[in-house]
Order: C-alpha cells, then structure tokens, then sequence
C-alpha cells in the first residue's frame, strides 16, 4: 500500500503564489539515501528563483521548494551507513523539502545535536554553510583584518557578520533600515553604512562609495561579502583593500557590471562562491565545516535570528516574506 503525503508543489513556473497544497505519494529511500520526516524549513533566495526557473537546477514538474530542512530519520536505504532511523538530523535537499517527508543521501545529511531546536537547526546549513564557505576556504579571513558585509540583516548577511566576529575580524555591516543595522550590531558588527533600499543611481553610488570608504578606514575592506549585487557592489569595490577579496554570492538586486580597471588598480581578487557545488565536490570538506559550525553555536558564538514562521500550507508566503526584503535573518516553514 502507497502511503501519500503533503507537499508544497509548484505545477509551473512563477512566484510564490504559485505554490499550491497537494497530496503526493511518499517517497522511498533507495541506494545510500535516507528518508526524513521534516520538522521545519529553512527558507532561501534559491527557493524563489527555483520556482521561477531562474536557478542553476531546474527539477521536473511538480516539486517541491525547500533546500535545507531539519527533521527526524524515519527510514534508510539499502546501502544508507552510519545514520540510523530515529536519527535527528540537518540536511542539503536542494529542493523537496517543504513537505512531509523528503528522501536525501547520506552525504548531505549531518547529524544534529539535541539541544538545537528544530526551527534554528532548518536555518544553520545554507546561510551559515555559505557564508563560512565564503570567509574561510574562499576569503582566507585572518584574524585582525576588516570585513565589510552587504546585505548585512538578511541570512547569510547576518551568518557573516557573526562569524567573522568569531574569526576575529574587524566587521562593518551595510544593510537598507536602521532596524536591519541593530540586528547587525547586535550580531557583532563594530560599524555601519546605510543604503538605499533601491538599487543605487549612479549619483548615489558615489556617496555611497564615499560612506563605504569612510567605515572601512584607514586601508579599506579586507574582504567584502555581497549577497545583494546590482548597483551595490560596484561602490563597495571601490572600498577594498589593497589585495583585497571581493566575494560574490548572489545577485538579488541585479547582477553587477564591475570596471575591470578596479581589480587593477587595487591588486585585488573578485571570487565566486558557490558553496552548493561546492559541497558536491568536496563533501568531507562540507562536513568538517558543519562540525565546526556546530562548535561556534556551542560556544554561542553564532545563533540562528528566526524572523518569522510559517506553516506549510503557506510555504507561498514564507517565499513572498523572504522576496520583500523586509527579513532580518531567516524565515522558516514548520511542518507539524
């Protein structure tokens, strides 16, 4: 007998209103897989721009958003090891996890340490996973120097901020309200820049490549974290360092056209960060970073802002809360 279960589905492309409820049959785990009995959903940029068939992946029709979920192991594979059923455990789904159940490989699971919650375990992977990814195998933060964080109250604006701090960095944050600044002080953050919320004009990037210069003083950015792009990051370059590194993680203001003459000028480094690849390519790497991870929230270092819940039925709106950029840390689904 097929069981069925619920799912937040996405029959074509669009926006969050798009997602609709539905009943699916539960999925089995085969090979090295295990099946999950979701918990809670941290919700990301890539949901959005998956369901609108802007993102690197584009899974078959119907699917379900949802890239990292935490949740209870109901079920293993036949060659699934070293994860047992009844297991609490974070995992990477990519998508299929604003649902019931989601079926994942052992290589993306982690296990999770009982005192995390639910909610804030869902919130750990993708934001902190990325934004530690990008300072420490991408940036090569050292102790002492100067981080400058763009989008500094969204998720891994706000996972930057922290671990840098931990990292023993000198951290500036830039973010578009002065509620999303004091989050970001709050995280750690010793200065601040306020931005427009729209994308800058160019007589605005001028100020705010002054504003930017100014809080990173006297040598500028070591490395600068942008999880925003368009008319953003291009003042933000001007504020590096010499032999800086300008890391690129997401475009959700636009992507960015960059002068080229400026890496020049300044000797320094632009890099990608694409810790989703990453993960595949280096899964031991992947998981030394999460046990790390986990040592810095022990050590209450880093702790997940939850900015509000949502149930699956409103798996839609969790995606709309975070598109509206009034977010300050991370939106989650909670599946009963």
């Amino acid at each position: 007998m097929q069981h069925s279960m619920r799912s937040a589905l996405s029959t074509s492309p669009g926006g969050p209103d798009t997602l609709k409820l539905g009943s699916v049959p539960r999925p089995e785990p085969s090979g090295s897989q295990v099946r999950i009995r979701v918990h809670a959903v941290g919700v990301n940029y890539p949901d959005l721009l998956i369901i609108e068939d802007r993102y690197q992946f584009r899974p078959e029709r119907p699917f379900a958003p949802g890239a990292e979920v935490s949740g209870v192991i109901d079920a293993l594979g036949p060659d699934a090891g070293g994860l047992e059923v009844g297991q609490k455990v974070m995992a990477m789904t990519g998508w299929g996890g604003m649902a019931d159940y989601v079926c994942v490989p052992v290589s993306k699971c982690s296990p999770c340490p009982p005192e995390i919650p639910f909610d804030e375990a869902a919130s750990l992977l993708m934001t902190y996973g990325t934004a530690y990814h990008a300072l420490k195998d991408r940036a090569r933060l050292l102790p002492g120097e100067t981080l400058l964080v763009l989008g500094a109250a969204g998720g891994v604006g706000l996972a930057a901020v922290e671990l840098g701090k931990a990292m023993g960095a000198r951290v500036l944050a830039a973010a578009s309200s002065e509620a999303k600044l004091a989050a970001a002080r709050a995280a750690g953050a010793e200065g601040t820049v306020l931005y427009p919320l729209h994308s800058p004009s160019r007589e605005e990037q001028k100020a705010l490549a002054a504003a930017f210069k100014e809080a990173c003083a006297p040598g500028g950015a070591s490395v600068v974290i942008d999880p925003v792009g368009g008319g953003y990051a291009e003042p933000a370059l001007r504020a590096i360092a010499w032999e800086g590194r300008y890391m690129i993680v997401g475009f959700p203001a636009g992507i960015p056209n960059l002068p080229f003459n400026l890496p020049l000028l300044k000797n320094c480094d632009i890099r990608g960060v694409f810790w989703g690849a990453a993960i595949e390519r280096e899964p031991e790497q992947h998981q030394r970073s999460v046990a790390e991870l986990l040592e810095f929230y022990r050590a209450g270092k880093i702790k997940p802002r939850i900015h509000a819940r949502f149930g699956l039925e409103d798996a839609g709106g969790a995606i709309a809360a975070l598109a509206g950029r009034g977010v300050t840390g991370k939106v989650v689904v909670t599946v009963d």
